[in-house]
């Protein structure tokens, strides 16, 4: 039995990254023999299994065959005889296809070392094609790894996928995960500008072809960069987008509300009372639990204004209180209707003096 630590651990440490996680490849060895050692099985398609004490992941070497469309489509075959470098050739791109011994020397059949000094993504072997989600993939690592370019024949590999519409076969979810992963990371514009480079924002983000997608450096954290990606569009194609993505509810109530009204409140002074009011409650300014941070963040970012005097106003029309209402003797919708009318007067003072 041969072990070697694989991926992207070896990869960040050869470009002097932090490593986050270790993953590792065994060679000549079974199922059975690693749960004598005492690894718990939990693969349930392929064969992985966690050190008894580190918990770390360990698969098996494995090849894979082609039998269906989509990202799912495979029939892996793990055995002692796939040796190190099958397993390595069925990975995505050379620069993750490095395997290290513990002594430190590097096993690097597919020439992925020469493509991190060179500073390029590209694919392993003409297996890439068999995988739709490398092509989110690949936009991914361009984010996660400022300065690295797409080498043009994986480009065009990408671009080939993109118009045989093999990125259709896959499931949301998945293409979600590369996408959110991809804000999370130091140049996530690049994810956008290499897939549009491809051809390949359609059919899941269609929305967003031809839209020049930034983020200021204030917008640091995925969630607010997500509504960032609605600042430019209309409030329905928001909507398709999240549904198609199945984003998550709260992301997509984020974009939905930049798309509806972030550009309105870039410029709250020129509203009425009214409209203030109403767009407060629809950003959840005003509820028991007030999730409004997320958009103004947004908005201010994108926008480039001060908005700190608007929050100072949410915080101020939250402040009012149906206490002194009540002790005016004041009973149901009567109270709300008080309520209200002190919340405009309040705006009215505010946009008066600023």
């Amino acid at each position: 039995m041969d072990i070697y630590l694989v991926g992207g651990a070896v990869r960040d440490g050869l470009l002097g990254r932090p490593v986050s996680e270790r993953d590792w490849v065994v060679v000549g060895s079974t199922p059975d023999a690693l749960e004598a050692l005492g690894f718990r099985r939990v693969g349930r398609d392929f064969p992985v299994f966690l050190h008894p004490e580190t918990a770390e992941e360990y698969a098996l070497a494995r090849t894979e065959r082609k039998t269906g469309p989509g990202h799912t489509g495979f029939v892996c075959h793990a055995g002692p005889e796939v040796t190190l470098e099958e397993d390595l050739e069925r990975r995505d791109l050379t620069v993750n296809a490095i395997a290290r011994q513990d002594d430190g020397t590097l096993i690097d059949p597919f020439g992925g070392r020469a493509d991190l000094e060179a500073r390029v993504l590209r694919h392993v072997s003409a297996a890439f094609c068999e995988d739709p989600l490398r092509v989110f993939r690949v936009a991914r690592f361009a984010a996660q790894l400022p300065g690295f370019r797409v080498a043009p024949e994986t480009l065009e590999l990408m671009a080939r996928m993109a118009r045989e519409n093999q990125l259709a076969e896959l499931a949301a979810e998945r293409v979600w995960q590369e996408l959110y992963k991809a804000l999370g990371c130091a140049a996530p514009a690049r994810f956008f500008e290499v897939l549009g480079d491809a051809g390949a924002l359609e059919p899941w983000l269609a929305e967003l072809s031809g839209v020049a997608v930034a983020f200021p450096d204030e917008l640091a954290d995925p969630d607010r960069r997500f509504g960032a990606l609605a600042w430019a569009l209309e409030r329905r194609a928001a909507d398709a987008l999240c549904r198609r993505l199945k984003a998550p509810k709260r992301l997509a109530r984020l974009a939905d509300c930049v798309a509806a009204h972030g550009r309105r409140l870039a410029t709250w002074r020129q509203l009425t009372p009214e409209e203030l009011l109403e767009i407060f409650r629809h950003i959840g300014a005003l509820s028991n639990r007030p999730d409004h941070g997320p958009v103004v963040d947004a908005v201010a970012a994108l926008s480039g204004s001060d908005l700190a005097p608007l929050t100072a106003l949410i915080e101020a029309v939250r402040g009012v209180d149906s206490a002194p209402f009540r002790a005016r003797g004041l009973t149901g919708p009567a109270i709300g209707e008080a309520m209200r009318a002190a919340q405009l007067e309040l705006i009215a003072d505010r946009l008066r003096a600023a």
